[in-house]
Parts: C-alpha cells; structure tokens; sequence
C-alpha cells in the first residue's frame, strides 16, 4: 500500500502507520526491513502464488460487476483475449549494490525484465537482473513470460487466445519456439515482435513493387497519414523460425528528431519490421497486424507509471532484497489497477497514479467517532467526493470469494 501511495522508501510506512485508525497495525521500519531480508526466492514464490490467487478473485468480481477484464484494441477493434506486453527497462543506481552494473547507455544500475497485461495495466511478471544483462537474452524472456501466464486465471489461461508481444529484443528464435511449444501444453499462445533490418530485409523491401504498399491504420481505425505497409512473408529466408511466421514491413515519413538508421536515410523514409504468426485466415491483414504490434508502445507507459510506484529506485545493497522490492511493486500495480477496473469510473477509470493520488488516495479528512461508529468525513468542496464515496461504497458491494 505504500508503494501504491507513492511511498519510495521503507522509512515512508510511517505515513500508513501514524494513521492506525484507518490502516490498523503497521509493521516498525526494522520489522520491515527483517521481512525483507528473508525473503529468499521461496518467499517470492509464495507471494507470487499469492498475487495469482487475488487476481482470479479480482477478475471474478469485475465479471460480477463491470463485465469483465477491459479488452485491448487496435486499429479500431477489439482484441481477442489478452495481450502480454514484455520489455526491459534500465534504472540508475546511484550507489554501489549488489549486481548492479554498466548498462549498455553508459549508465550503470539493474535492467529489469517485464510483463504487463494490455487489458488492463496489470503487471504481471518481473524479473530484476544486472545491468549488464542482455536485452534479448531468451530464457530471461521464456522465464517472464512462464511468471506472467502463472499469473493468468486458469479459465483464461486455457480457454482464450494469448498475444505475446515484444519489441525486437524478444525475436530470438528459441523464445518464439517456446510461445509455439505453449500450444501443446492446451495455450493458445500467439506472438508479435519486433524485427531487425538486416541486408536481405533491406534488399526485400527495395523489391517490393508499389502497388503492393497499402495505407497504414492508426489506432483508432482511421488511415495513417505518410505510412504505408506491406508483406515481406516468402521474400526473405527465416530458417529456424516456427512454421507459418510471417514478415510485415511498415515505412513512413519519419517525425522531426526520429533516430534513422543509413538506410532510412537513403530511402528518405523509416522502416520497422515485425514477426508473427497469426494466419491471414484469422483476420490477419497486414494492415490489421502492423497496427496491432505498434499498441506494443504502451509498454512504455506502463513501465514510466511503474517507475512511480516502486521500482524507480531499490532501497537495499542487497540483490535479494532488492528483488523481493520489485516484486512489491508490482503487486502495487496490480493494487491500482483493480481499484480503477472495480472501483472507478470515467476518466478516473483510466488514470495514471499520479492523478489517482492526487485525486483520491491523498484526499484530506477527518475521523470521528459517534453512535459507536467511525465515520470519515471528507470535505464538501473537495472536487471529487462524489467518486471516492462511491468507490467505498463499491468496495463493501464486492462479492466475498467463497473460501
């Protein structure tokens, strides 16, 4: 709850715990830190089995209540089942601590592996590593990506199609083979990456005749003005890669400050490529699946909200602890995101938690006793009263699970 609150340091619990009337008993600074320092990868088992556990209860009461888990959409459609977004992040250490190293911006701290769920900014699965480690190592993506599906409900795990999706750091042939390989196990696992622009790509895309670029889609279905895509699928070679990948390209006028590559400087124009394997058959146009894979950017969003909710910043010299910190705060997330799918509505149903806090958690009351009861008293001016006593009186409507 303190990282949720906006809380960065361990000594920050103060602020729940001067406040025992509202949040009850809360553990001393020392406790604390002795529960971190135990948590081996044992205890983040336990925890991340806890974490599944409230999940299917969260998403049984957003069943009950708002219809279900929020679905992702691109290109002005609604995608089928959920999307799983992973990507790596770099945070700065400004101290010595344990395992922390160069990054390969010259930097120098962790360089954590994440998944968030699309659907809803949940986050699913992390994984803290050194700096030093590799941004398309692939077991560390087999690894997240094993963590994130625990995370998922069996009901959906099994009964729903599941879009891994990941920038070009996730095209290593082995983690492709593994999301294929989830088919067998009764997944219907899917994948979009990222891919590099290698000289026979760049020999491809110089061959592709006009008339077979078609307009790019924005988001919201509308045409993309300066973009065009195309299919490179059977024109260049992919040994190794599951059968039936296939290969898009998307060119368009690059925007002022863009980084381009030689190529794109001789073209005039910048190029990104993708991979995946969803049939055409499956609704899978070209157009449909390049703006499917560019919804991969909200990552990024959820990975700078995530940043103020905890892992911006490690507390401990220790790796361990450290670890244990991450997994905190993506709990945290999670915390957030249930209160605006069960809870919220309107613009607050999608707030970032900056504007959350702001809002609701850091509104000024006051406790009273009388009757025999506790009431908090929020004041009549503040702005959004309304929204916040209508979020308590959710709260207390949620169906209880049955054990």
């Amino acid at each position: 709850m303190t990282l949720a609150n906006g809380g960065e340091t361990i000594t920050d619990l103060a602020v729940l715990r001067d406040q025992g009337e509202v949040f009850g008993p809360v553990a001393s600074t020392p406790t604390a830190w002795r529960l971190l320092a135990d948590a081996d990868e044992r205890v983040l088992a336990r925890l991340r089995s806890a974490r599944s556990r409230a999940r299917e209860t969260a998403w049984l009461q957003a069943v009950e209540t708002s219809g279900g888990i929020p679905t992702a959409r691109a290109g002005g459609r609604e995608l089928p089942g959920l999307v799983l977004d992973i990507d790596a992040t770099l945070i700065t250490c400004h101290s010595e601590k344990e395992q922390a190293a160069p990054t390969y911006q010259g930097g120098f701290g962790y360089h954590p592996l994440l998944c968030f769920l699309a659907n809803a900014g949940e986050a699913l699965a992390g994984r803290l590593r050194p700096g030093n480690a590799g941004a398309n190592t692939a077991s560390d993506h087999i690894a997240v990506l094993d963590d994130a599906l625990t995370q998922v409900p069996d009901a959906h795990r099994y009964g729903t199609d599941l879009l891994i999706r990941a920038d070009s750091a996730g095209c290593a042939k082995t983690f492709l083979a593994h999301v294929r390989s989830l088919r067998d196990r009764g997944m219907r696992t899917y994948f979009s990456v990222g891919y590099a622009i290698t000289e026979p790509v760049r020999r491809a895309i110089r061959a592709i005749p006009d008339r077979l670029w078609h307009p790019a889609l924005d988001q919201d279905g509308s045409l993309r003005p300066g973009a065009e895509v195309a299919e490179l699928t059977g024109m260049v070679d992919l040994p190794g890669y599951p059968t039936g990948t296939r290969m898009i390209v998307r060119r368009e006028r690059p925007h002022p400050g863009a980084q381009l590559s030689l190529f794109d400087q001789d073209e005039g124009l910048r190029h990104q490529v993708l991979l995946t394997d969803t049939l055409f058959s499956s609704g899978g146009s070209a157009q449909f699946l390049e703006v499917r894979h560019r919804g991969h950017a909200t990552v990024e969003d959820h990975i700078r909200t995530g940043k103020t909710t905890g892992f911006d910043r490690f507390p401990s010299r220790r790796f361990q602890i450290n670890a244990a910190w991450l997994e905190l705060s993506l709990t945290a997330t999670d915390l957030l995101a249930w209160t605006r799918i069960l809870l919220l509505d309107g613009e607050l149903a999608g707030a970032e938690p900056r504007k959350l806090r702001y809002r609701i958690l850091h509104v000024a009351a006051r406790l009273t006793r009388g009757g025999r009861r506790l009431r908090l008293r929020i004041s009549a001016t503040w702005p959004w009263r309304h929204e916040l006593t209508t979020a308590f009186h959710r709260l207390a409507a949620l169906p209880r699970p049955a054990s």
